[in-house]
């Protein structure tokens, strides 16, 4: 199963910025705990808490990127999330990616912000936001229990109104220091 095989091969490439699991990488990437996965987002897709998309590069699986835990009514938010396939990093695919799902989110996902927590070690995946108009809004500390700890992450936000000219827009004009 091509999800199997690609987040296996990028298991040290992944696991320093995923959950934490009591199973073993090996058994969280199984076909069977594909499917299980599958069955999940398309539940809460289906009950509108969650936007999930496959990131397909020159006709293969290379990521993923999800808006979830989407909250509506007078919030109208949801927590951005993404991952790429290490031999595709670097090459604007998941800016592209991300541009793409966050226009999603403000048009026919009904949403008015986006927030991705990042780590701070994670330095390519805050340039990724910060290139695409998210603000850095704070610190949380010891936010989430990644990788066997409980880790900071810094918070960004992407309000609607911040890009009037959509994400991709954003993307395509090739803001400074934006990888094309």
């Amino acid at each position: 199963m091509e999800w199997s095989r690609l987040r296996l091969a990028n298991e040290s490439w992944l696991r320093p910025w995923e959950p934490t699991a009591p199973v073993a990488w090996s058994v969280r990437h199984t076909p069977a705990a594909y499917r299980a996965m599958r069955r999940s987002l398309a539940r809460r897709a289906r009950a509108g808490t969650s936007l999930p998309f496959a990131v397909r590069v020159e006709g293969r699986l290379a990521g993923q990127v999800t808006v979830d835990n989407i909250v509506r009514g007078a919030l109208r938010s949801g927590s951005l999330g993404y991952w790429i396939d290490r031999a595709v990093a670097g090459r604007g695919m998941a800016s592209l990616a991300v541009a793409l799902v966050c226009d999603h989110a403000f048009g026919a996902g009904g949403l008015h912000r986006l927030q991705a927590d990042i780590r701070p070690e994670n330095r390519p995946s805050q340039r990724l936001v910060e290139r695409l108009g998210f603000a850095r809004e704070g610190l949380l500390r010891r936010y989430l229990d990644i990788d066997g700890d409980w880790r900071d992450h810094w918070s960004y936000a992407l309000l609607a109104e911040d890009v009037p000219g959509g994400v991709l827009g954003r993307w395509r004009s090739g803001a400074p220091g934006l990888p094309r």
